[in-house]
């Protein structure tokens, strides 16, 4: 089941939502914040087509214009934040951050905004319905690492936005399509470190062959899910490719225009190439060759003699006219 439709109960109470300069993620938290059943706050700190996003239990707040240096009434963020967290109405809760890296930048330390994000989440946790902490970073981002280990939160959903340009690329330069067409593991092993690579999804996109921009109606989305809501100690982590539409939301792969490709391709049957042909001597036999080649008796000294299986095996020898064959010691002249 794809996140999005996940019951309120089941889904993680953080979702790590990762874009890039080849594949932007808003239309995600455009969703996200459009189909909100409970309470949604949007703290807006980077891409302004957010703030149109309208809705009865959606709350935007615009901090684009609250940059230190700039504004002569610049706020620390932090404590709007906190307040907007310990204020929000009872129920369900999705609070967004767009983007943890602008956020950084106006608090001026990794570290700080670390922890002020550690605290957040902790807030989150402490609701009584269940909530979630949903944070828009880009990538690269020094935050990254430090957000997507179990010491932040144990539970995570984190999702990657991909351009589907990728999954072209490899099917053209590496033979291998996505699941189930190819294998999960010869897939993933080929795709995590191309994708890992940004410069290479952003050459597809704005080399000189590029699209010029990252699709924005339809993308690749990898998802990660570890642990689970109610807590669990499970360890695994489940790793997903789903396919993305503006207009139709999760859908699967083969859904997606630019990728109908890859599963339309009839994949032709291997041709067998008969040795024989166009050769200037016949190589075939005709079936009174075979019979009469079945017929010549085989130069073996038990040709005919049924065989014992209860006998040990042996070792039988015709000596030829040459060889010299007695029963007298080759050694004897050697005083031994």
């Amino acid at each position: 089941m794809s996140f999005f439709r996940e019951p309120r109960r089941r889904q993680q109470p953080f979702l790590l939502l990762q874009s890039s300069i080849a594949q932007s993620g808003t239309g995600i938290i455009r969703q996200l914040l459009e189909d909100a059943s409970g309470h949604a706050a949007l703290f807006c700190l980077l891409h302004s087509s957010l703030l149109s996003v309208q809705g009865p239990h959606v709350k935007t707040h615009d901090l684009l214009d609250n940059v230190p240096g700039y504004n002569d009434n610049y706020e620390d963020p932090r404590k709007r934040i906190q307040s907007a967290v310990e204020n929000a109405p009872a129920g369900p809760l999705d609070f967004i951050i767009d983007s943890i890296d602008t956020l950084s930048s106006d608090i001026g330390s990794i570290s700080s905004t670390y922890e002020f994000l550690s605290e957040l989440m902790s807030l989150i946790r402490a609701r009584s319905s269940p909530s979630r902490l949903i944070l828009h970073a880009p990538s690269p981002s020094p935050l990254l690492p430090l957000l997507s280990q179990p010491r932040f939160s144990p539970s995570l959903t984190h999702v990657i936005a991909h351009p589907p340009a990728l999954l072209i690329h490899l099917s053209t330069e590496y033979l291998t399509l996505p699941p189930p067409l190819s294998p999960e593991a010869k897939f993933w092993g080929i795709f995590l470190p191309v994708s890992e690579r940004v410069h290479e999804s952003e050459r597809l996109i704005f080399g000189p062959d590029g699209e010029g921009t990252g699709d924005t109606e339809e993308l690749v989305i990898e998802v990660i899910v570890r642990g689970d809501a109610e807590g669990s100690r499970r360890r695994g982590v489940d790793r997903t490719l789903q396919g993305w539409s503006l207009t139709r939301g999760p859908c699967p792969l083969a859904e997606i225009t630019a990728l109908k490709s890859l599963w339309s391709r009839n994949i032709a049957e291997p041709v067998v190439v008969d040795p024989t042909q166009n050769v200037s001597f016949n190589l075939n036999l005709t079936e009174s060759q075979q019979n009469s080649r079945a017929q010549v008796p085989l130069p073996y000294a038990h040709e005919g003699k049924p065989m014992d299986k209860a006998a040990s095996a042996a070792i039988f020898y015709d000596p030829d006219s040459a060889d010299d064959i007695d029963d007298d010691d080759p050694d004897e002249d050697l005083d031994i």
